[in-house]
């Protein structure tokens, strides 16, 4: 009887995460298809296969690639998020590093000041943030890279914080005795064992940083687009009007990297979210 119940449960959990399945992929699934149709079938039957008058082939990648900038959009946008990526990777693991191991009230309320600046809603800070960024002249691909290190510090140093717990400092006593420095402690002994949360910080910033178009529409500008950006604007025609077609085009060139590098370093994200959360 319990072998039954095993596998009746078995099968309903399985059933439910088939559902989730066909529910997030359906989304990508009717971009991809209406890439392929023209700009009036995408508006009136969204949800049919391309076929007939309604498929223009490679005709709307083409144009959206031509008509958006997109080459350059790309380029920035790499620059953007690789750049972004690392700083918060190094900044925060050494901070979150420094915080477990330097116990002191000023490192525990700099620990939940991080805490606390991830409830923080972005529109309470928006338009703060703009003015001071113009004024500071960081309005450009270097500045906006600090503002992504500032609003991504938070969930990192909290991921960060909780996997440092784990690593034996019986490790880093011994690398001082044998005449290494803080720095040389960390980067030598202490980050090569944080690989599976930094692989899950890497990953989690990357989709955010790829994906965002808020902070690079704020700070940036139409001067200097960045992917979501360019297809944005590209894409708007007169009084209003979308170019649908050109704009799913766009959209399936704009996931695809991002898919590439979830689906390379995804096997780290569960351990890592795991570790960072619960260890300590």
């Amino acid at each position: 009887m319990t072998n039954k119940n095993n596998k009746t449960g078995s099968q309903f959990i399985y059933a439910v995460l088939v559902v989730l399945t066909a529910i997030f992929i359906f989304p990508i699934i009717l971009v991809l298809m209406n890439s392929f149709k023209s700009r009036l079938y995408v508006s009136t039957v969204p949800f049919a296969l391309p076929s007939g008058n309604m498929f223009v082939g490679l005709e709307n990648y083409i144009k959206g690639l031509t008509t958006s900038g997109f080459f350059m959009a790309f380029l920035r946008s790499v620059w953007v998020s690789i750049a972004s990526v690392a700083l918060i990777i190094v900044g925060t693991s050494m901070t979150a590093w420094f915080i477990v191991r330097v116990k002191t009230k000023l490192t525990k309320a700099l620990y939940y000041v991080f805490v606390f600046s991830m409830i923080v809603p972005f529109q309470m800070v928006m338009y703060t943030m703009t003015f001071m960024v113009t004024s500071l002249a960081f309005d450009n691909v270097v500045g906006i890279v600090l503002v992504y290190l500032g609003f991504g510090a938070g969930l990192s140093v909290f991921m960060f914080t909780g996997f440092v717990k784990s690593v034996p400092l019986e490790i880093e006593e011994a690398a001082t005795i044998d005449g290494c420095n803080p720095l040389q402690t960390f980067f030598i002994v202490v980050f090569p064992m944080l690989k599976p949360i930094v692989i899950t910080v890497a990953i989690l910033n990357a989709m955010w940083i790829w994906n965002d178009y808020l902070l690079p529409y704020l700070i940036l500008g139409s001067d200097h687009k960045t992917v979501p950006v360019a297809i944005q604007l590209a894409m708007q025609g007169a009084y209003g009007s979308t170019d649908y077609g050109g704009f799913m085009a766009m959209l399936v060139v704009s996931i695809i990297p991002i898919i590439i590098f979830y689906v390379c370093s995804q096997k780290y994200i569960i351990k890592g979210v795991i570790a960072g959360a619960v260890k300590g």
